[in-house]
């Protein structure tokens, strides 16, 4: 399988290889398989989730350079 494009659509698949995985249906080589690009999977949703958290980070300190300048310019 491609690997999705989006946190979303990797999402998706975790969900869909949880239950892959949960129904007991899948044979040892394709539970190695399943495990193995769940877990590249939830590396490239935490790794969107840290960039998203780093670009929400430089947004606060944006704002606060923001008001400590305006309060700076009133003062």
């Amino acid at each position: 399988m491609t690997e999705p494009q989006s946190y979303e659509l990797a999402t998706a698949r975790l969900e869909e290889i949880i239950k892959r995985l949960d129904s007991g249906a899948a044979g040892l080589r394709e539970t190695l398989e399943l495990c193995r690009e769940g877990r590249t999977l939830v590396e490239l949703c935490a790794a969107e989730l840290e960039a998203v958290g780093r670009g929400l980070e430089e947004l606060r300190l944006d704002d606060l350079v923001a008001r400590l300048e305006a309060g700076a310019g009133a003062g």
